[in-house]
């Protein structure tokens, strides 16, 4: 009987398998090398990408900021150049109310039965200082006044006997005439010194 020895045979097979194993895993591991060095080539591209989207996106923003303030300063300017417009017209208003006061005024004085003697205005009207023979006198010249329709109030600040030359006594006064407008802001300083008065508790 022949007997055939196996044993190098089998050997050889185990070796060859050992090195086919080690053949695959030396495979796996180039594949995955390769496989990440893609990927990061892909998310270096992407980073890449996004940096420069941000970069544009700042840029973007950067500019319409820019012309955001240059908005910001045009409408402070025509703010501005409003509020210059808006005290022309009120002036050209005054003026135009003063004309008319100063020329109306000689035809609301008494003839020969008083005198103006000085005037001024400010936010609270129109202040007139005068002269007249008697009381009687300067009540037909308020009344004359609030019939102009000038004013919205005319009081009596003040009336007193004076001496003149040659010993003749006439009536000196003073006369506030208000506007709506002065009005409204004489109750305004009223109230707020009626309101400073009140007891503190």
């Amino acid at each position: 009987m022949i007997k055939i020895n196996l044993l190098p045979f089998r050997t050889a097979r185990k070796k060859e398998n050992i090195r086919r194993q080690i053949s695959i895993f030396f495979l796996l591991i180039l594949f995955t090398s390769v496989l990440m060095y893609w990927y990061a080539q892909i998310l270096d591209k992407e980073i890449l990408s996004i940096k420069e989207k941000t970069e544009q996106v700042n840029q973007q923003i950067a500019k319409y900021k820019e012309k955001a303030d240059r908005v910001a300063q045009i409408k402070n300017d025509l703010k501005v150049l409003d509020g210059k417009l808006e005290i022309v017209s009120s002036l050209g208003k005054q003026k135009e109310k003063h004309f008319i006061l100063f020329k109306s005024l000689p035809d609301l004085v008494i003839p020969e039965r008083m005198w103006l003697e000085s005037f001024k205005t400010d936010s609270a009207g129109l202040t007139i200082k005068g002269i007249a023979f008697d009381n009687p006198t300067i009540a037909e010249f308020m009344e004359k006044l609030e019939k102009s329709m000038l004013f919205s109030k005319v009081d009596l600040k003040a009336a007193k006997m004076k001496i003149f030359q040659d010993d003749v006594m006439l009536k000196s006064f003073e006369l506030l005439c208000q506007t709506e407008k002065g009005q409204e802001e004489g109750k305004k300083a009223d109230l707020k010194k009626g309101q400073n008065e009140q007891p503190k508790k």
